[in-house]
């Protein structure tokens, strides 16, 4: 019987062998889908044939990746790192972590690190901060709880938010909010907390103050900080925009690289 001639598989297989995967991850906040195509253009026209690139996008988080195979395993990781690094540069100010993680798990981990705790006060999000804080194992560490506002009783009776604030700001401001986080921390003697007060919709918006109107606040040991955005979109999206961006409040403040919002008129 005639030998079986093999050259070719053991040379296929010899050089799918030699062949090196890298990959790297940047997940950055604050930009929407058209914006970032304008930005990332000239980068992933840069990119070699074996450094593949891939930016997943939702409610202002974005994930990028970057997947590179190759033979040459010093070169690939030198190129791959290259990009990675200018990634970072590109994003500065925005970016969240350089891992494939969640903001939520970004977060965990910070406040774990330094064993720190968090409590929630949310109205318009209605414990969905809660909700993707506890998502991750280990959340009992550093989450004591939550309290869903939705009710100015409740912000009055429970959280202690001034009455008076109430009647003269309304739910929907920059002082109810600040109250709300300053009180859910009193109340479950957390190191930090974050609040949100606004209109997820679709109704209840107002000229001054239409649907997507929210007001957030974050607080670490004595600095509470806040802040008003107006995020577009459906009711699910506002709740989840408002989720991230306080998160990412907190975040900021906990390394130390926080930036006080510009005051905005909020009639």
């Amino acid at each position: 019987m005639a030998e079986k001639d093999t050259t070719n598989v053991d040379g296929a297989d010899k050089k799918e062998q030699k062949m090196s995967q890298e990959s790297r991850h940047v997940v950055i906040y604050g930009y929407t889908k058209d914006e970032l195509r304008n930005i990332m253009r000239h980068f992933e026209a840069q990119l070699p044939e074996f450094v593949k690139i891939s930016i997943d996008s939702d409610n202002l988080v974005t994930r990028i990746s970057l997947t590179g195979v190759n033979s040459g395993v010093e070169l690939l990781r030198f190129k791959i790192n290259k990009y990675h690094q200018t990634l970072q540069d590109m994003f500065e100010e925005e970016v969240v972590t350089t891992e494939n993680k969640t903001v939520a798990q970004v977060l965990g981990e910070l406040l774990q690190e330094r064993e720190l705790t968090i409590s929630c006060a949310e109205s318009c999000t209605g414990g969905n901060i809660a909700h993707n804080i506890t998502r991750n194992p280990g959340s009992s560490a550093y989450f004591l709880g939550s309290v869903v506002s939705y009710s100015n009783d409740v912000k009055a009776n429970v959280l202690g938010v001034s009455r008076a604030d109430l009647g003269r700001y309304g739910a929907v401001s920059r002082e109810v909010v600040t109250e709300m986080a300053n009180g859910v921390a009193r109340l479950m003697q957390t190191d930090c907390a974050v609040a949100t007060s606004g209109i997820a919709g679709p109704d209840g918006g107002t000229k001054f103050k239409p649907v997507g109107t929210v007001w957030m606040a974050a607080k670490y040991g004595n600095q509470t900080v806040s802040e008003l955005k107006y995020f577009p979109g459906d009711r699910d999206t506002v709740i989840e925009s408002a989720t991230n961006h306080v998160m990412v409040m907190l975040i900021k403040l906990l390394k130390n690289n926080y930036t006080e919002q510009e005051d905005i008129a909020d009639d």
